[in-house]
């Protein structure tokens, strides 16, 4: 570690390795994950015997998913290294997926040596323009062509990845700028960027428009993590439902009297006057409940529509009536101080929640048996414990509110990318991130067979997640459709799959069976009481599992649809 200098840094002959890890120091690194290769070697190097742990999982794509996973739930930049070419790719659909949902991640790799940077010779890994093909699909890309220029590019990487919308950036170096010493100085970390002052005007409309709201509602996402009391206050003035689809759920506790989660928002919808969305791409009401195939770039009809959001493109891409580009907090405590004197609470509106909220539950619990699971978890993990849902029947059952989310950033999902085969790799990442709470991993075995190796990850550094995998034998969501909607031709939805348990002990991670939720509740209480890697396999009757796309995709009040 760099210690610091009263008179400011001064250089030092250092690798270009040396540099990028003591410029990661610099920016508060102490966890790395990544996989070693010889583009790459003199920063493994210099994380030997470092402050820097390093986890070496069996795959790229994990090493990303893993450091998403620790951005996700710390709101602080994940980082993670690869080889260049092969290796970039490898964790490619990682890198889109923390695009997707919005999480500070910083790649590291390598490159080709310098002389061959754009020849097309065929180079070990290298790809026509590998900075290019990154640069289309996450936030920035950059490289470092001098070795005294990493601190500075390292530096920008990590304020980017933070500033306005998080979001992933790659630094590549070139094979032999990384291996040579020169003297380089590391500065100290860059300051954040500053966010946009709210426009006084926008403030001044948003108010007015809310004083005079019947039927306000608020919609969360991930933009509004770290704005948890600042979005309650808001919705305390004018008792004001909150709800989310992903990314912004436990904003609000979902056990909160003002928390309206999915199904329970979709029954109070209709009457909604003015929503708020609060950075948040508001996927859930203008796609999800309205028409997938149908791009509105202005909503037409509905609730007058206010948005919140750092990201001034938001505001051309869902035009609101109102937007108001600014920080979350910032922006939601402005609001609330000018309601103040404008607006008083509806005492009528808890009614009206509470209401919705229990029709939600009724209507929810025919989700079986993936809520009578989720029931069992909810019952027995702490509040601040970590729910990963994995692109599957119950985790698509967890979207709908069968899972409350009762604190912000403990529900790490996909966004919109849908990944299916995130869920196992990007807990590992959490439960790295937070070793002293509980992590759960909730996947389907085809989501889980993406990255089922990494159960020897798990086992090698002690990382103490819990996996359960909902056995169902096949892609139950094609399965369905290719039933329901393609005259019962069957084709790739089936498949075979190993003994889980005993896949899991070959690679020394403990693991159980069960088939009901009544028998997960005491293997569930003590996998988490062991503190170690466990897999509970949970046995599933293929197409057993009810549908949770009709309490999804949304288009009528759900207690309506149902009567119908």
């Amino acid at each position: 570690m760099v210690r610091d200098n009263p008179n400011g840094p001064s250089a030092a002959p250092m690798t270009g390795g040396v540099a990028i890890a003591r410029a990661c120091a610099a920016n508060g690194v102490t966890l790395m994950f990544g996989l070693p290769g010889a583009q790459t070697y003199p920063l493994f190097d210099a994380l030997y015997g470092s402050d820097i742990e390093l986890i070496v999982p069996r795959h790229e794509q994990t090493a990303a998913y893993m450091a998403m996973g620790y951005a996700k739930s710390t709101g602080r930049t994940g980082v993670f290294s690869v080889v260049p070419g092969p290796g970039a790719l490898n964790a490619a659909a990682a890198l889109c997926t923390a695009m997707g949902n919005c999480s500070a991640v910083v790649c590291l790799t390598g490159q080709v040596p310098s002389e061959y940077l754009g020849k097309g010779r065929g180079h070990l890994h290298e790809l026509p323009d590998q900075r290019a093909t990154l640069d289309s699909i996450i936030k920035d890309a950059a490289r470092i062509d001098r070795l005294a220029d990493t601190s500075r590019v390292v530096n920008e990487a990590f304020r980017t990845a933070q500033g306005g919308r998080p979001g992933p950036v790659a630094v590549e170096i070139c094979w032999d700028t990384m291996a040579e010493t020169v003297a380089a100085k590391i500065e100290p970390a860059a300051p954040r960027s500053s966010a946009p002052e709210p426009d006084p005007d926008a403030l001044a409309a948003a108010a007015r428009l809310l004083a005079g709201a019947s039927r306000p509602m608020i919609m969360c996402g991930a933009g509004a993590q770290d704005a948890a009391d600042a979005v309650l206050a808001l919705a305390r003035t004018m008792n004001a439902p909150v709800t989310a689809f992903r990314s912004g759920r436990g904003v609000v506790a979902e056990d909160h009297a003002l928390a309206a989660p999915p199904v329970a928002a979709r029954e109070l919808w209709d009457e909604v006057d003015v929503l708020i969305g609060i950075g948040s791409r508001l996927e859930m009401p203008y796609m999800r409940w309205r028409d997938m195939m149908r791009y509105e770039p202005k909503p037409g009809g509905g609730p007058k529509l206010i948005r919140i959001d750092i990201d001034p493109e938001e505001m051309t891409r869902l035009v609101p009536d109102i937007g108001i580009v600014a920080d979350a907090g910032t922006a939601c405590r402005l609001l609330t101080d000018r309601l103040a004197t404008m607006t008083r609470p509806d005492a009528g509106r808890l009614e009206e929640i509470a209401r919705a909220r229990k029709t939600a539950d009724r209507l929810i619990d025919g989700i079986q048996p993936q809520t009578a699971y989720l029931k069992v978890m909810r019952e027995i993990l702490p509040r601040d414990s970590f729910l990963v849902p994995e692109v599957s029947q119950v985790g698509f059952a967890s979207y709908t509110g069968a899972w409350p989310v009762l604190e912000p950033r403990t529900y790490v999902t996909e966004g919109y990318q849908g990944t299916l085969g995130f869920g196992f790799p990007t807990a590992l990442g959490v439960k790295a991130a937070h070793p002293d709470r509980a992590v759960v991993s909730v996947t389907g075995d085809g989501g889980f067979m993406y990255a089922a190796q990494e159960l020897a990850t798990a086992a090698q550094y002690d990382i103490g997640l819990v996996t359960l995998v909902f056995n169902n034998g096949g892609y139950a969501n094609v399965l369905r459709d290719q039933q329901q909607r393609f005259g019962g031709r069957v084709i790739g939805a089936r498949f075979q799959n190993p003994d889980f348990v005993a896949f899991a002990e070959s690679c020394g991670v403990a693991a159980r069976r069960v088939s009901s939720p009544r028998a997960l509740r005491g293997v569930l209480e003590a996998a988490l009481a062991s503190d170690k890697p466990v897999l509970i396999d949970v046995e599933v009757a293929p197409g057993s599992e009810v549908s949770p796309w009709p309490f999804i995709h949304m288009a009528h009040r759900p207690s309506l649809a149902q009567a119908n």
